[in-house]
């Protein structure tokens, strides 16, 4: 499961609406019966309409500056792995959501008039998608690109031939671009993956918008704040802050974990994507410690998903976790291979 959190800004200053981020996420609707579309909800309400996730979040920013978040994006993506436990995507997803948010509230160090804050302090809408388009920034297309490049490059050229402005033979040039569309490292039903693709299988998450402010529209709840659990003097009172994301994130796993009965590798765990960065030495001998069963399913886990990094980790970091695995992986695939084990 990957989890993220990001305030929504546009170019040097936040979305001073989230009318745009409504909007886009309003896209899988398009053209849907009435009796398929998804909804947006709350902790409390279900098919709440569009115009009301704006006028809600958008009238509860009192105080807020430009350059302050007015709201936060938090977008939850089960594995294929984790929505075959399932039974209901949507309804499941949607119970899971509302389990979530009080995980989320339980890892906020503040109080609202002298007692921590919960699930009713918050203003959330969260909504459930069931399709995935590839983007620039994933590994199938990345290292699909340079093929891609290339292909297009001798199009362009066939063009030009068509049409007089060069010299050359089109059949050649269309003999080597099937050549390169069947080297192409990463296919889908027989095709090159490509930008824009919609994803195969279950590609089911979810999408929440939380105010940055509470419910009263009188506190201010930053899950940005760089404090886990710390304490200030402010006007000579003494305040909590902070928000552990860490927290939220392994009890977000564990939520999930015993909701829907699912047995999560070491390699899925926020723990271990933590520890792959800052203590690879460490990553990999737990790996190695794995029961076969578990470990042969580890490796099938990152074979398909990729490198298991965190995002905004140090290149040096990275490059020295990548050296390390890429040593090891060598000598344990065969080990795996060769195992009786069937995954």
């Amino acid at each position: 499961m990957y989890i993220t959190i990001t305030p929504q800004k546009l170019g040097g200053n936040y979305s001073q609406s989230s009318a745009g981020f409504v909007s886009y996420l309003e896209k899988e609707n398009e053209g849907v019966a009435e009796g398929a579309k998804e909804h947006f909800f709350n902790q409390y309400e279900d098919a709440i309409t569009p115009e009301k996730v704006v006028k809600e979040i958008d009238n509860n920013t009192t105080k807020l500056k430009k350059k302050e978040p007015k709201f936060y994006s938090i977008t939850v993506s089960p594995s294929k792995y984790e929505l075959k436990r399932l039974q209901n995507s949507s309804k499941d997803l949607q119970k899971y959501t509302r389990d979530l948010m009080k995980d989320y509230v339980a890892c906020f160090n503040r109080e609202i008039d002298g007692r921590p804050i919960n699930i009713d302090d918050i203003k959330y809408y969260a909504k459930i998608e069931h399709s995935r388009n590839f983007k620039g920034t994933d590994r199938q297309v990345r290292e699909n690109q340079p093929y891609a490049t290339k292909i297009l490059e001798l199009k362009s050229e066939v063009r030009k031939i068509e049409t007089g402005l060069m010299q050359g033979s089109i059949e050649k040039r269309e003999k080597q671009i099937e050549k390169l569309e069947a080297r192409a490292p990463h296919r889908q039903d027989g095709k090159r993956i490509v930008q824009g693709m919609l994803k195969a299988g279950n590609q089911s998450h979810i999408h929440i918008i939380v105010s940055r402010k509470d419910a009263s529209n009188s506190v201010s709840l930053s899950p940005g704040s760089k404090y886990k659990a710390s304490e200030v003097n402010f006007n000579g009172k003494t305040v909590k802050r902070g928000f552990d994301r860490d927290r939220f994130f392994e009890k977000a796993e564990k939520t999930f974990d015993k909701t829907f009965g699912y047995q999560r590798n070491f390699v899925e765990t926020y723990t271990a994507r933590k520890e792959f960065i800052k203590n690879p030495n460490y990553y990999f001998t737990a790996l190695m410690g794995l029961p076969a069963n578990e470990k042969a399913l580890a490796f099938k886990l990152i074979r398909e998903s990729g490198i298991p990094m965190m995002p905004s980790i140090p290149t040096s970091q990275a490059q020295l976790a990548l050296k390390i695995f890429n040593r090891l992986k060598k000598g344990v695939a065969v080990a795996v291979k060769s195992s009786s084990i069937g995954i």
